[in-house]
């Protein structure tokens, strides 16, 4: 017989009685005035016990935005949590320096179609001097050949006028789709570099939980599957459907668990809350008792049974969790021809008369 079973409910009843300021009498178990009560036997409860799981939201989509542009921020028109539609501006970089950039792109442009005219012109000029006879074939083949170097030039002039007015746009940087302003990372006078991130955005819509799941469990995950989200936080929101969108099929090295992305409903939680979710686990048998049977004292779970000999017993139990409302597992200290006592008053005297009431 465990030992913590014997101690305990001699301690609780000499506690009991030195903080009634009495000594503690000797009484024989004939002596005691006996208890009514109502007794319950220990269940044996085959069900599904289900496993816990935890994960973190995430945003659908998430993007840490800068810009190719370099030079200093001269206008932030956001802030943090702002919600911004696509293409709306976020932030205006001085435009002065890729101006130049743009002027001097176009100029060299100009310079190539004015080449290429003349270039056009000298080889038209070889052709009719060739059916002549008046220029030779290699003088015709040097023309044809400046001829395409100019319009090869021209090529390369206009897209170097493409990239320039294309960096030039990025002065003002726009949001990529509907988002929320998670973060702004810049402020007026700073420094905007190709690389550097000036605003994190996140989706709107499209929530997603990521659960991290034991190996040992992702069997009991299928793509598709409907799983019930509860946020402790918010505790309002109640169970929350969701639908196991993905499962990574590789494995974390280093925890040995797996990752799975369950989707939410239209429900507008931010990213990074704790959430959590039940997934069907095996049937299972367990020992079970009334809730209102185990009572706590000094940090005990203690329970009052009813012995053979038809007198009272405590016995300081383990419980696990609860199986209904009703109902409670227990994990040790029982056995499963017990009887609980469920509607002690508190700890009973060991070897206390227990009458039985319907």
């Amino acid at each position: 017989m465990n030992v913590t079973n014997l101690l305990i409910p001699a301690l609780v009843t000499a506690a009991a009685l030195v903080g009634c300021g009495h000594e503690p009498a000797e009484l024989a178990p004939a002596d005691r005035p006996a208890i009514t009560v109502k007794v319950s036997p220990v269940e044996v409860v085959t069900s599904q016990k289900s496993i816990e799981v935890y994960g973190i939201v995430q945003p659908a989509r998430q993007s840490f935005i800068s810009s190719r542009v370099m030079g200093p921020v001269v206008a932030v028109r956001i802030q943090a949590g702002d919600q911004v539609r696509k293409g709306q501006a976020l932030i205006e970089i001085l435009p002065q320096t890729i101006d130049g950039q743009v002027a001097q792109a176009k100029g060299a442009k100009a310079q190539a179609e004015a080449a290429l005219a003349l270039a056009q012109k000298n080889y038209t000029r070889f052709e009719n001097l060739h059916e002549q006879d008046a220029a030779s074939d290699l003088e015709l083949d040097m023309a044809r050949m400046q001829f395409e170097q100019a319009k090869g030039a021209v090529s390369q002039a206009n897209g170097a006028v493409q990239s320039a007015s294309s960096v030039a746009n990025e002065a003002i940087v726009k949001a990529p789709f509907p988002a929320r302003v998670v973060d702004k990372m810049v402020e007026v006078g700073d420094l905007a570099a190709p690389g550097r991130p000036l605003v994190r955005l996140e989706s709107l819509t499209g929530r997603k939980v990521w659960l991290t799941i034991r190996e040992a469990d992702i069997g009991r995950i299928t793509k598709g599957q409907e799983l019930a989200l509860r946020f402790d936080t918010r505790p309002e929101l109640g169970n929350v459907p969701g639908i196991v969108d993905e499962i990574v099929s590789a494995a974390d090295p280093a925890t040995h668990t797996f990752t799975v992305k369950v989707s939410l409903s239209n429900v507008d939680v931010p990213s990074g809350l704790a959430a959590r979710a039940l997934l069907p686990g095996d049937e299972t048998s367990r020992m079970a008792v009334p809730s209102s049977a185990v009572f706590y004292r000094g940090g005990l779970e203690l329970v009052v049974i009813r012995d053979q000999d038809g007198t009272a017993r405590t016995r300081a139990v383990t419980t696990g969790s609860k199986i209904s409302d009703d109902l409670i597992e227990i994990l040790s200290g029982l056995s499963e021809n017990d009887e609980v006592v469920i509607d002690a008053p508190g700890p009973v005297a060991d070897g206390t008369p227990v009458e039985v009431t319907s």
